[in-house]
């Protein structure tokens, strides 16, 4: 056995530290928590490169002392408990006294304080090394300068995440505590531009400035006490939902937590009213007892362990599923009358920018412009643009040429194609197989040149006869699949033709969703999309495949964010294969439409004699009947 080491100082400093201080994030999730401890009201927030070179934390909280400067860079230094018995009743969120000595062991660290009546002073501290006390300028509060993380442990750097990631991260963060502490002001600055600000209005002021006014229409209020638990926030109604769990914000006793308990009793309260791949919207702070729960559980403080998990779950289930299912006793729990506040632009004054530095919900209204944040919802924008109207070109899939119009919708195609919408399901059973489609359907080509066309059934099947064997086919199908073909060949191509907009279409998203559409900006183009930033947290759209100008574009890129954590890249053609299908089978000649004989012709001559194709949705484009088949139907053959 090898000789056992006493390790040094500097040693499980470091070691410590990686586990409080994990990324740049949780570094800013300490400090900010020291600052809300500190009673501050007013709280500012500067990045650079991803917290990595810079973390500034300023607050005008009560201060620290010039005697305990140097001690708060001391491991288990705090001024939150003073004895074990305190651990019980933990009312503060930090408390284990190792958040600011674990930074100052893997970065530079300037500390500047000031009580009130008192002279400021700062320390500097790097590598652990903690330096002496000396004059500063400082107003009130507490001012921290975090330089340089992580610059001792090369390991630790090395895994990082990049810049904008690690931003994006910090911005969540931010977001929770704007959420949490509604009566603070949170200022946010990212290298050098204003990102996110509140004003410590309220709650209402906190959510609308986060997720945009509209969103608390489309909420329930809720003020509801159950079994000894409180509940209160905003959680959205049984139709407003979103496309992954990011809006989803949940606070204990003012703390921000992910507990499986709570987050599965909401889950479990809105089952019967979403969807596949939609998610609650909520922003609810739980109150409990402080004995009723240990916050001690890891040193991120971001679970918590309850004393009795099936209360908990109870009362969170009760409550939320009484509001949605609209019993007696949701009267008790929802507050009817809710203010819309008002919203203040934290975009850089632009004149080119269609928002102003302050506006009103109901003036944005007035003047047709509607803002918030959510990737299901649209930004609707009326310009001064004139609507006359204007020859738009479109693409005939048919004849494989642009065409012009006076309407934005196309002219009927050469086969009389109907404008009636048929869904498009596209169950996971019944897509196309394509590798094994293509071996079937050039097994089961035939000579086409050779077919007698004998007629019809109901204006739907259309029968073809060679030697002894007939085919029936099924006129949209095989339309629906011609079109599905030539769509997808032009994607692959990337021989894509735009549809510009006449008003632009423009959604929101919030800090995680903006990184993963930037990351796949180019992927989205190269669909057909022409996509640009527009603002901080949101996207504008003003041109879309010709091809597929019907398309429902909240849900197309609801249906993009529906994923984030999964998403690696975006697959063009698996992305845009559901919404080719639905746009074949709406643009195919229908069942019942009578065909002339030209149309008849030219669609069995598309088909190349491929007989084995099937439409998008999995149906069989053609069957066949056999003579003998017929004539043992008639008992000529046994």
């Amino acid at each position: 056995m090898k000789k056992i080491n006493i390790l040094t100082k500097s040693v499980y400093n470091r070691i410590a530290a990686g586990e409080v201080i994990e990324r740049p994030y949780s570094a800013v999730k300490e400090l900010i928590e020291n600052s809300i401890d500190s009673g501050a009201d007013d709280i500012e927030v500067y990045i650079e490169l991803g917290g990595k070179q810079l973390i500034k934390v300023v607050d005008n909280g009560c201060g620290i002392e010039r005697d305990d400067m140097r001690a708060a860079f001391f491991p288990h230094a705090t001024s939150k408990i003073s004895c074990a018995e305190d651990l019980n009743k933990i009312t503060t969120l930090g408390f284990r006294g190792e958040a600011l000595a674990s930074i100052s062991v893997i970065s530079r660290v300037e500390l500047t304080s000031v009580t009130e009546g008192n002279a400021a002073y700062k320390v500097l501290c790097e590598d652990g090394n903690v330096g002496m006390v000396e004059p500063a300028a400082l107003q009130r509060g507490t001012e921290i300068c975090v330089r340089d993380l992580f610059y001792n442990t090369p390991v630790r750097a090395k895994f990082l995440k990049p810049d904008k990631k690690e931003e994006t991260d910090i911005t969540n963060f931010i977001v929770r505590y704007i959420l949490g502490n509604p009566h603070i002001s949170f200022r946010y600055v990212v290298d050098g531009k204003l990102t996110l600000q509140s004003y410590g209005g309220g709650f209402d002021e906190a959510v609308a400035q986060v997720y945009g006014a509209k969103v608390i229409p489309q909420c329930f209020k809720i003020n509801a006490e159950k079994d000894g638990v409180k509940i209160n926030g905003y959680i959205g109604n049984q139709n407003f939902f979103k496309p992954n769990k990011t809006y989803q914000s949940l606070f204990l006793n003012g703390r921000y937590i992910i507990n499986n308990t709570i987050n599965t009793a909401i889950t479990n309260a809105y089952a019967s009213y979403a969807m596949k791949r939609q998610y609650p919207f909520y922003v609810l702070n739980v109150e409990v007892p402080a004995d009723f729960v240990d916050v001690n559980v890891h040193p991120n403080k971001a679970d918590v362990r309850f004393v009795d998990n099936r209360l908990i779950f109870g009362a969170v289930y009760s409550v939320i599923s009484a509001v949605l299912d609209g019993r007696a006793s949701a009267a008790q729990f929802v507050i009817d009358s809710v203010r819309i506040p008002e919203i203040k632009s934290t975009m850089d004054e632009n004149p080119n920018k269609i928002f102003t530095e302050t506006k009103k919900a109901e003036d944005v209204a007035e003047k047709g412009l509607s803002f918030n944040f959510g990737a299901s919802e649209q930004i609707s924008v009326v310009s001064d643009i004139k609507k006359e109207e204007k020859p738009l070109k479109y693409y005939d899939p048919m004849r494989d040429e642009r065409l012009e119009t006076r309407t934005q919708k196309p002219e009927p195609f050469i086969l009389k194609v109907s404008n009636d919408t048929m869904s498009g399901g596209f169950g996971s059973d019944s897509r196309i197989d394509e590798s094994y489609e293509r071996r079937k359907h050039e097994q089961q080509k035939i000579e086409f040149e050779r077919c007698k066309y004998k007629g019809n059934l109901f204006n739907t099947y259309l029968i073809y006869e060679i030697c002894d064997t007939v085919y029936i086919i099924d006129q949209h199908a095989a339309h629906e699949r011609l079109i599905y073909d030539r769509l997808r060949e032009k994607i692959a191509n990337r021989k894509i033709d735009r549809q510009g907009l006449i008003i632009p279409y423009l959604f929101g998203t919030n800090a995680e969703e903006t990184l993963f559409i930037e990351n796949n900006i180019n992927v989205i183009r190269e669909l057909g999309f022409d996509i640009k930033p527009f603002g901080t947290y949101s996207f504008r759209v003003d041109e879309i495949p010709a091809d597929l100008q019907n398309i429902n574009l909240e849900n197309f890129f609801a249906e993009i964010l529906s994923d984030l954590k999964g998403y690696k890249e975006i697959k063009l053609e698996e992305m845009l294969k559901e919404k080719i299908a639905s746009t074949a089978c709406k643009h195919a000649i229908k069942g019942g439409m009578e065909l002339t004989e030209d149309e008849t012709d030219l669609l069995f001559k598309m088909l190349k004699g491929n007989m084995g194709l099937k439409c998008p949705h999995g149906r069989p484009v053609c069957v066949t009947l056999e003579k003998k088949d017929v004539e043992k139907m008639f008992k000529r053959l046994v």
